[in-house]
């Protein structure tokens, strides 16, 4: 082992024992170094209690005694050393040894760019190396993933949109072509992947990270990934991707118990482990664990050009008491129940990367009522861009679950959002959590005959596509797949065959291009002043609302059928007179509908009516939703 130059400088130093070097993956971990005159590989690792750390491999038979790191003498708890002659593609692991001996381990390197595949655990040392071609997405980034701009979502397990055989994974560069064609084609403007870096258990479908610098080794190389997301964002599809800073699992090779000390977690366990995940919660008042998170969350968007985070588990961040007993968890200093040091490092988070990427959005997976979540930490909000409306999505799915006869007596259940929607910056997420575990497939839920759900699940989409908030739909649901999801298994595209099924797509596709089309659907998504609330008729399970667009002088009226009966003649107060164009239609012929509507459109007459002074009489088709334009 060679003691050289180190990477590490005294600024580095500092900014770590401060808690704010944002970029360690820069420092520790494995780099390919040239000190001392020599190619080799610089190791250096974050272990302050212990008492040996060696670097282990094929290139020393897995023996600690050969290649040992020596701790700075800076008090930063950091190892580091050379091995001359190391080159990109060796396994290797460090080798722990704690400060009384009495604890050995061996781990894998946190800060790692590629792993083995599990259930093998050894680091790979890795260069970055890809050379970018979406430079003019990122130069106009900031106009495409604004909070102004149409975000609908595609959120997908990449394992399992289509997987070639159970004993086979895809891989990132080889789909990339299919994935982009079928966005695409679709008109979805963003996809969301579920977590892509290393995790032990595939079943936990990617919440349960090993490691946070590097993807997953089952889909293929760092590079492969880079390419399918730089193929995304030449095709102007912007990339999301979920970030777990919640829990980590109880995997030995991985950052619990790192040291022979609880160094990445809390040390009491009424804090420091998760009952319902078997996982372990980060120490967010230590400055280490906070230049890793940050640093993490840093690297996926220096490095892999990512639009924006989804953070995991907010709620569970954010209470000392998340799914415990009385008794079971410890107070806060005031006795209160909040996780200071959790929030502390979530606005830390936000405006770290906000202040770097301005462009990027941060989406907050918080299923609380917890305030101001998407609101700046400079009026004592979380600093998030947007939040998952994780209340809309129960609510809207319990009532298009009940039968349509029973409705009538619901009705508040789905209008409720109405009342907080511009509360948050919310994304309506008809999400992966909903077709999992038993709950069935969006289809599955909706009530009557096969015409009827096919027609209750065209309305849901359609209302989701209308109502004020972002758009995200969870693979198979585009299609109305009747199974509910299997991560081991791949999508039934199948189903396509059936006329049913084609139609379900072609309308979210025509869904997608008309809401992009339209920027009344998307610019005031977080505005009251582009929406109202027309009406609810509970007894005719009808609702209605508008969005508006004062400077385009443009109205957009949604109405919603919510029983399979057709109403005739039923009349809709309006803002202007003129003709309403019926610019979509769930019920049409070539969504798979009866033909029920209004022949293009209506005109309006100078009859008052709800408070409007002119009105529509229309037809209502069963179990639809229409989208008329007309003038402002």
């Amino acid at each position: 082992m060679k003691y050289g130059e180190s990477l590490l400088n005294e600024h580095d130093i500092y900014l770590f024992k401060q808690g704010n070097h944002f970029r360690l993956y820069e420092k520790l971990g494995a780099h390919v170094s040239n000190i001392e005159g020599g190619e080799g590989t610089y190791f250096g690792v974050w272990a302050p209690n212990a008492s040996e750390v060696s670097v282990i491999g094929d290139f020393n038979d897995w023996k600690p005694k050969y290649h040992p790191l020596k701790l700075r003498k800076d008090s930063s708890g950091i190892w580091e050393g050379f091995i001359q002659g190391l080159e990109e593609g060796e396994l290797y692991k460090y080798h722990i040894v704690s400060q009384n001996g009495d604890y050995t381990v061996e781990k894998s390197d946190p800060l790692a760019f590629h792993s083995e595949t599990p259930p093998k655990t050894a680091s790979i040392i890795r260069d970055l190396d890809y050379s970018w071609s979406d430079k003019e997405w990122m130069n106009n980034r900031a106009e495409l993933n604004s909070l102004s701009s149409p975000f609908s979502i595609y959120e997908m397990h990449f394992g399992s949109w289509r997987r070639p055989s159970e004993d086979e994974f895809p891989n990132f560069r080889d789909i990339a072509s299919d994935l982009v064609e079928y966005l695409n084609n679709m008109g979805f403007t963003h996809v969301e992947f579920m977590p892509l870096m290393e995790h032990p258990f595939y079943g936990s479908w990617g919440y349960q990270i090993s490691n946070y610098f590097a993807p997953t080794s089952r889909y293929g190389e760092p590079e492969d990934l880079m390419y399918l997301i730089d193929v995304l964002h030449q095709n102007d599809i912007g990339v999301i991707m979920d970030w777990v800073p919640s829990h980590f699992p109880t995997d030995e090779h991985s950052l619990v118990y790192f040291d022979g000390t609880h160094l990445y977690e809390y040390e009491d366990m009424r804090k420091g482990y998760h009952p319902d995940w078997n996982s372990y919660i980060f120490d967010y008042g230590r400055d280490g664990v906070r230049n890793f998170l940050v640093s993490s969350a840093m690297f996926w968007l220096d490095k892999y050009h990512i639009d924006g985070l989804r953070v995991d588990g907010v709620a569970s961040m954010l209470y000392l008491d998340y799914s415990r007993d009385e008794g079971q968890w410890v107070p806060n200093k005031y006795g209160g129940r909040e996780n200071l040091e959790a929030i502390d490092f979530i606005k830390s988070l936000n405006k770290e990367i906000y202040r770097n990427y301005p462009d990027v959005q941060m989406i907050a997976e918080e299923s609380t009522a917890w305030p101001m979540v998407s609101r700046p930490t400079s009026v004592g909000g979380l600093g998030f861009g947007m939040k998952w409306n994780m209340g809309w999505m129960h609510d809207t799915l319990e009532y298009f679950s009940k039968d349509p006869i029973y409705r009538k007596h619901h009705q508040d259940e789905l209008t409720f959002s109405f009342y907080y929607t511009f509360d948050e910056n919310f994304v309506l997420s008809l999400s992966h959590d909903e077709v999992v575990h038993g709950k069935g497939s969006l289809l599955s839920k909706m009530p009557g005959d096969d015409w009827q759900k096919f027609a209750n699940l065209k309305l849901l989409l359609g209302y989701t596509f209308a109502h004020p908030g972002k758009k995200l739909i969870f693979m198979g649901g585009e299609f109305g797949q009747w199974e509910e999801w299997n991560h081991d298994g791949t999508l039934n595209w199948v189903s396509l065959q059936y006329s049913p099924h084609k139609e379900i797509q072609k309308w979210v596709k025509d869904l997608n291009q008309y809401y992009k089309r339209n920027p009344v659907l998307y610019e005031n998504d977080f505005n009251p002043n582009g929406f109202e609330f027309n009406f609810s008729d509970k007894e005719s399970s009808v609702i209605s609302f508008s969005r508006r667009d004062e400077s385009e002088k443009k109205t957009i009226l949604i109405v919603c059928n919510l029983t399979p009966v057709v109403r005739e003649n039923y009349r809709i107060g309006v803002d202007s007179d003129g003709y309403w164009e019926e610019v979509l239609n769930s019920d049409a012929e070539p969504y798979g509908g009866s033909g029920q509507g209004n022949l293009g459109g209506v005109e309006a007459t100078p009859v008052p009516y709800h408070s409007k002074d002119y009105s529509v009489s229309l037809t209502l088709p069963p179990l639809g939703i229409l989208f008329l334009e007309g003038d402002l």
